[in-house]
Order: structure tokens, then sequence, then C-alpha cells
């Protein structure tokens, strides 16, 4: 299926539909800095000023800020508008007396504290504090949060238990979201998994998902929502220093993305347009979801997301050896443009 700027795309055989930019809501919980909750309120108005009807958040996103700011920014509008979606693996719990905040990359978070909980009442729980938190009666999508290496508790207890939230219409759509390609395949395979969340596994620069997740997707009918298209910066500054994997990248992934820029500069095209639509050229892909810690960022995002960008510029990255040979490209698309 060829990119579509206003296409919505169904998640798996579910009834749920998703369009294909959406806001990634990490930045919300103060993500590295803080943001203050004017800036944050003004972040999500300007993201639906832009046509933006997809949300995504999670407990773990500033310890529950991310999802208590979304929800009063999102408050009194038509629930049936947006798309909603959640995270469930963390739970969340009030800290002990003298008990610090880990914060695990968020600044002035609340004073709670995560704990891994993947039994059928955990997951529940967790599930029914996000719908407080977010002020909702229900949301779309929920996820289960980075389960890489708890395969056990995934198979025992924690899909199990999303599997029967779905079944009696609480959510409409269920999945795991993680950074690791390989384990997000397994799931796929042996799990009735309608969506999943793939963090920075199938971007311009990295692409191991195309290997083993995504050829299943396509076999069992699961659809794939993009996150981390600028593999947690770099795509979008490639100088030293800048992250990777919430890390510095290392030179040869800075030169590499250097190089990529270049050959989208030749071509008039930012780097982070294109690094925003090149996950499209897959049929499993339902949509992206791009952070935003400003309105400035959420009003760019959405004028990246419809940049006119030639096939030109595929090939000749395929071309220069910048993109595996056999990948499929996006292609151009001439039709309205939000």
């Amino acid at each position: 299926m060829p990119y579509l700027p206003h296409g919505r795309r169904r998640l798996g055989r579910t009834d749920v539909t998703v369009p294909p930019l959406g806001l990634g809501c990490a930045p919300l919980g103060n993500l590295y800095r803080p943001l203050t909750e004017d800036r944050a309120q003004q972040t999500v108005r300007a993201a639906l000023d832009t046509g933006v009807r997809h949300f995504d958040t999670a407990p773990h996103y500033g310890l529950g800020l991310s999802e208590e700011r979304l929800g009063r920014a999102l408050a009194g509008r038509d629930r049936a508008s947006y798309v909603l979606s959640t995270k469930v693996g963390l739970r969340l719990r009030p800290l002990a007396p003298g008990e610090a905040v880990d914060g695990q990359g968020y600044t002035a978070t609340p004073p709670r504290a995560r704990v891994r909980d993947l039994t059928r009442d955990g997951i529940r729980r967790t599930l029914d504090a996000s719908l407080d938190r977010l002020g909702v009666p229900a949301v779309d999508i929920v996820y289960l949060h980075d389960v890489e290496g708890r395969a056990a508790e995934v198979y025992a207890s924690g899909f199990p238990a999303l599997a029967e939230l779905r079944a009696q219409g609480v959510v409409g759509a269920i999945g795991v979201g993680m950074n690791h390609s390989g384990p997000l395949a397994r799931f796929v395979a042996d799990l009735d998994v309608d969506v999943v969340l793939c963090a920075g596994r199938w971007t311009l620069l990295d692409q191991p998902a195309f290997d083993d997740l995504l050829p299943v997707c396509v076999r069992r009918g699961t659809s794939v929502v993009v996150g981390g298209v600028y593999n947690s910066g770099l795509l979008a500054d490639p100088s030293p220093g800048a992250p990777y994997d919430y890390a510095p990248a290392p030179t040869a992934l800075v030169e590499r993305a250097r190089r990529l820029g270049a050959v989208c500069a030749e071509f008039g095209v930012p780097l982070k347009a294109a690094a925003l639509r090149f996950p499209f050229g897959h049929p499993a892909v339902a949509g992206a979801l791009v952070g935003a810690a400003s309105p400035e960022e959420a009003r760019e995002n959405a004028e990246l997301f419809t940049y006119d960008i030639p096939d030109a510029l595929w090939h000749a990255l395929a071309d220069r050896g910048l993109l595996a040979p056999g990948l499929p490209l996006p292609t151009a698309d001439p039709g309205a443009r939000p």
C-alpha cells in the first residue's frame, strides 16, 4: 500500500484505524528536560491543529505525568475523534517514606515508582490507573511495554490478560511495544497480536525489522506502528555526540547519518522529512509516532511529513549503498496535502 497522507489504516483485523502521523507523548513527561504545563498543553493543541488524531503515551513516561498532561489537553474533546494508546507492564505506586524518585531519564516527575507487573491483576490495575490519569473511559490500543527478556510472563499472564480485555470490548486493539524487533517477531508469530509498536528498528538508518519482524507481520496480518524514526535524535541532527538508542552514537553511525543527509540535500529534501517518510515503503506499516516537546516541533513534524519527496531520492540512496538492496521504497504521493 502506498504512502497516503490522508489515509487511515486498520490495525490487524480490528475495527481500530489510525492516521499515518501520530504524536509520541514521552516528551510531555519531561523527558531529559522539564516542560512547563502551559508548554505541554500548547504542544498537544498545536498537534491537533495540524490534524494529528493519534496520541501515544505510557505510565513509564514521566511516572504518569505524560498521561496526566495528555488527558488535560484532550479534555472536552469528542472521545471518538482521536485514537489513544497507552501501555501496561509497568505499574506505578507511591514512593515509600525516604525513597528517592528514579526518573530513568525523566525529570521533575511525580513521587512515584515503577513496578514490573505482568500479572492479570497487575495489567488491569495498571490500565485502570491510566484511564484515571487520562480522564477517559477507554483507550483504543494497549501495548505490553518493553517486555524483552520476559517472554515467560508474557505468555503465561501478560498477553492473556490483554486478550481478555479485547474480548470484553474494553480495548479495541492489543499488542507489544519495544526497541527490539527480534522478540517482537516471536510474539507476533506465537500470539494473536493486532499491532506492534517497533521503535528504532525500521528507520532510514537502521532496518533489522525488515528481516525478522516485518515478514511475520505480513504473514500474520499484524500491523506495525513505527516509533523512533529519528533513532533517538541522530537522524534529526547527525553531529558528534548525537544520541542513538538513548546513548551517544558511535562515530560510524554518525558518519552514515551525515552521508544520508548529504544525499537528501542534493534533492532539496530535509533529512528529517526523509526519515519520516521512509517507513511507509513497507505494506505492514500503519502509522508513525513522532515526539514533540514544543508547539513549534509539533508543527514542524506535520510540515515535514507532507514534504514533496521525489522517488529519485530513494533510488539514489540505494545506488550509493546507503539503503540495502531489496528494501521496499516509499513512493511519491501527488495527491492532496492536509
